[in-house]
């Protein structure tokens, strides 16, 4: 069909089609009567909207809403199953995929761990697969795929930058060999940028336009969100704070070959045990037990999710001095970054920073009002389970939405 023009008939019906849709996502089922009220459409435009809907399979009639009064209504929803999207979430402990149907609903996942040396290509393509098989697919009826790695893909030369610690993902022809393994859209976003996105849609972030989230696990890093938008910067690098100048440190020279920087040196969580050590803390039993915080992460990220988990308990004497000076530490590189962007609130994600609680927020947020010119309030991520995943899934969603949702051609 020919594409709209403004004012005609079918633009009109595919922006209600479009805000029917947008209410039933945010809603879940509702009536003809309810999306005429919600729509300010009348209930026979309601009636023609869902018709047209159902019968190009957005919506399915899901039951009756008995229990009110009178007669009982026809329930219509989104058709989960109407498109499907993949999300993968790449560290060097593992690949984790998953799929989500047009709902947002996780319907299955798959992990497979990170062999040094392996082929990128083909652990994607084993994890998008394993993912879609235990949903009941094939990953050709994946809609769209977001990929989530550490570091960014540089737009000019399509490398991967920042991301040193991920060997066998900087091949110049490795977005191009993807593109030829996988037969959908395929979309590359940096991990912290992802968590960003998911508390921005699902969390702590809604309803925010000018925010940063700052991230501590791995590595240290901050995604920056201005005016409703991701800020990735010329290179991708935008929010790379690990390798900040900072006080306390002294100068890492060539930060890209180490690696690292001086705010990663300072308050990274490589450092912790060691400031635990020099406070006499004894170092935590077993930190990567089956269900602890920092078990889905390597030995470091785990003893330091162990130590602060442990210092939150109890936060007097030895622990509470351990929790300032995380808490300074952090404090020192997030100065510079609300000095610049000056946002509305700080995100604060990652295991390492999760792990500290409330104890934690609360000493950061007095040593940043001390360093900082002002002062944005601190709040804790909600996504706590696989935020980068989630955003993935949500990043791809969005696309994907955008698509189906357009009933105009």
């Amino acid at each position: 069909m020919p594409a709209a023009t403004p004012g005609t008939p079918s633009l009109l019906r595919a922006m209600n089609d479009r805000a029917a849709l947008e209410l039933l996502l945010t809603h879940g089922p509702l009536s003809r009567t309810r999306i005429g009220h919600l729509t300010g459409l009348s209930k026979p435009t309601a009636s023609q909207l869902l018709a047209r809907l159902e019968a190009v399979g957005l919506v399915v009639a899901t039951g009756t809403d008995g229990g009110r009064p009178g007669p009982s209504a026809q329930l219509y929803a989104i058709n989960p199953r109407a498109a499907y999207v993949g999300g993968l979430d790449v560290t060097p402990e593992r690949v984790l995929a998953a799929v989500a149907d047009l709902t947002g609903t996780v319907v299955a996942t798959h992990e497979v761990p990170y062999t040094e040396g392996a082929d990128a290509v083909a652990q994607v393509t084993e994890a998008l697969d394993g993912a879609a098989r235990a949903a009941g697919l094939h990953h050709t009826d994946l809609r769209r795929v977001v990929i989530g790695t550490p570091g960014a893909f540089d737009p000019q030369t399509g490398r991967l930058r920042y991301a040193s610690h991920l060997p066998g993902w900087h091949s110049p022809t490795l977005l191009e060999e993807l593109a030829a393994a996988l037969p959908m859209p395929v979309e590359y976003e940096n991990d912290v940028n992802l968590a960003a996105v998911a508390e921005q849609r699902l969390g702590a972030a809604r309803g925010h336009e000018d925010f940063v989230l700052l991230w501590n696990e791995e590595g240290l890093g901050a995604a920056l969100v201005l005016g409703g938008r991701l800020h990735r910067g010329w290179t991708g690098g935008a929010g790379e704070v690990g390798f900040l100048p900072v006080p306390g440190r002294p100068l890492v020279r060539q930060v890209t070959r180490a690696n690292s920087g001086g705010y990663q040196e300072l308050a990274g969580v490589e450092g912790l045990p060691r400031l635990a050590a020099e406070l006499g803390l004894e170092p935590a039993e077993s930190p990567a037990a089956p269900g602890s915080p920092g078990a889905a992460h390597g030995p470091e990220v785990a003893a330091a999710v162990a130590l602060l988990a442990r210092a939150a308990a109890a936060p007097e004497g030895a622990h509470l001095r351990f929790l300032q000076s995380y808490a300074t530490a952090l404090a020192t590189g997030l100065a510079s970054v609300v000095a610049v962007l000056d946002p509305e609130i700080v995100v604060l994600s990652g295991a390492a920073i999760s792990a500290g609680g409330e104890p934690l927020r609360a000493l950061l947020e007095a040593e940043l009002a001390e360093l900082a010119p002002s002062r944005p309030r601190l709040v804790p991520g909600e996504v706590r389970e696989r935020p980068v995943l989630h955003g993935a899934l949500e990043s791809a969603l969005a696309a994907t939405r955008d698509e189906v949702f357009d009933t105009s051609g």
